[in-house]
């Protein structure tokens, strides 16, 4: 892999475009108004606890009141004993004996009105809270402290037992009693002073939250995690990648300087894109953006996808298109089944796809074929980093999978329903609409005195009704005794129209 983290910083927003060979792989967008809340800590106030639900409504400043679930809330913070857990070290946080149990009951834990030290785990989405932990994280460069959890885990991907071994006993020594550390990638082959710079550095950090927070009544922000720009620097800018391009000077200079406390070695891989071009047109990423919306999306054979997002879940339609094949229809279904299931997983991750997924596939007869394609869709999601689970491919062709939702879809960042169609996608015919209005027209008569009838409709409607149904319209007339006076209103959407008799 060859990648690469383009900035591009415009006002009030920050994007940042992790590219392969070119091709853009994630997109993350922060506007500074609404700015994502995920690592902030606050002091937050109980304002309801919900027996029913095993959670509580907590205040944490913000628009809508943010939920806290049972299993989110860690026994030894809340003074129940500490935490022995001893999972499988990667790099996540350590669940089983940290937590609560499955049988407890969230008013054991908490009451209305109590202050609580709080972290958002998932920012706010669509009509939903924001959603707390009790379990406070804080990440830096090479390690993640956990100061409510004894516990030290390790990355999976540090696979070399001897390296293990010298990075667990180096953070076993110097951290303090009863909290714990998250041994990050990042950290294989790091000398001991870095990562000792960076225990220090944490826990500076978190003894200035405990003060904030005996000085501050609830609600209160306790501490803000880094902007969108250096936490890209923190967590993505791995050995993987070769270079970082900033077009904003001065989010180049604070780059470097935070490069030069915390990872020196990097400083020469920091560039400055000092073109009039914008960056994002120079490294082709608004192009793959604006495909990226797209309901229909080709394939390079022919075939294409359809995408469409709902509430509940999200369906992808896997269709031929243009392509005919040049052996037989079994051959050209696989050979697009297999197209699709690669960038399907592409667009899910660059597009943040979560929940629940239906994929429909071209019907495939052969059963080593629907094998060789649930294969191919496996392989393909060991690059995606959420979490996936898939079902095996039906005999309708259906293949069911979640993905764990991980920050609001790009679709849904980026655009809003549509003000005319009210976002279904569709309004009613100007056909429809016209013969709604003829029955409209027979209930007002039916119910009223007046002589003429005064109809208000959207122009193309008038002009409908004063052409190809003009007859219909003067049978209307005929048979009710009354005339029809059409008065055209421009600002009228196309369903709506209002008729008085009079």
């Amino acid at each position: 892999m060859s990648l690469d983290l383009i900035v591009n910083c415009t006002g009030s927003e920050t994007r940042v475009a992790l590219m392969d060979n070119g091709k853009l792989l994630e997109l993350y967008i922060e506007r500074e108004r609404d700015r994502g809340y995920v690592g902030n800590v606050y002091k937050g106030k109980v304002v309801r606890v919900l027996p029913g639900m095993q959670a509580a409504f907590v205040d944490i400043g913000l628009e809508r009141a943010a939920f806290l679930y049972v299993s989110d809330i860690v026994k030894s913070f809340v003074g129940n004993g500490e935490s022995n857990s001893e999972e499988e070290e990667e790099e996540s946080l350590p669940r089983a004996n940290s937590r609560v149990s499955s049988d407890a009951h969230i008013e054991d834990f908490v009451q209305e009105g109590q202050e609580i030290l709080v972290q958002v785990a998932k920012d706010p989405m669509g009509t939903k809270g924001a959603r707390l932990t009790s379990h406070i994280t804080l990440p830096g460069r090479y390690l993640v402290f956990m100061p409510t959890v004894d516990h030290v885990g390790i990355s999976r991907r540090i696979d070399k037992e001897k390296e293990r071994r010298r990075l667990r006993e180096f953070v076993d020594t110097h951290k303090e009693e009863g909290t714990g550390y998250i041994v990050r990638t990042v950290c294989e082959g790091q000398p001991l002073k870095n990562l000792n710079a960076d225990m220090e550095f944490l826990q500076r950090t978190w003894k200035n939250v405990l003060r904030n927070r005996d000085r501050h009544p609830a609600p209160v922000l306790l501490h803000q995690d880094l902007n969108l720009v250096l936490r890209a620097v923190r967590d993505l800018f791995t050995g993987d990648v070769n270079k970082l391009i900033v077009d904003s000077k001065e989010e180049y200079e604070n780059v470097l300087t935070f490069v030069e406390s915390f990872m020196p070695r990097i400083k020469g891989q920091v560039h400055h894109h000092a073109s009039p071009e914008p960056i994002f047109d120079a490294y082709g990423v608004e192009v793959e953006i604006n495909r990226a919306l797209g309901r229909k999306v080709w394939l390079k054979s022919g075939g294409y996808l359809i995408i469409d997002q709902t509430e509940a879940l999200t369906a992808i339609d896997v269709n031929t298109g243009k392509y005919t094949g040049s052996i037989n229809l079994e051959e050209t279904t696989l050979k697009i089944n297999l197209e699709a299931i690669k960038e399907i997983v592409y667009q899910l991750r660059l597009r943040s796809i979560g929940g629940i997924i239906i994929i429909d596939l071209i019907d495939m007869e052969k059963e080593a074929n629907r094998e060789k394609v649930y294969r191919g869709l496996e392989e393909a999601l060991r690059e995606d980093k959420a979490k996936t689970n898939i079902l095996k491919i039906s005999r309708l062709g259906l293949v069911e999978m979640t993905r764990k939702r991980v920050r609001e879809d790009l679709v849904k960042l980026l655009s809003e329903p549509c003000a005319y169609c009210e976002g279904k996608g569709y309004h009613k015919s100007r056909m429809t609409v016209a013969f709604e209005i003829f029955r409209q027209i027979k209930r007002e008569v039916a119910t009223s005195e007046g002589r003429n009838v005064y109809l208000t409709t959207q122009p193309s409607i008038a002009d409908l009704l004063y052409g190809e149904l003009y007859p219909d319209l003067a049978d209307l007339e005929e048979r009710l005794g009354r005339r029809v006076i059409i008065t055209p209103a421009a600002d009228y959407h196309i369903e709506q129209y209002v008729v008085q008799v009079r």
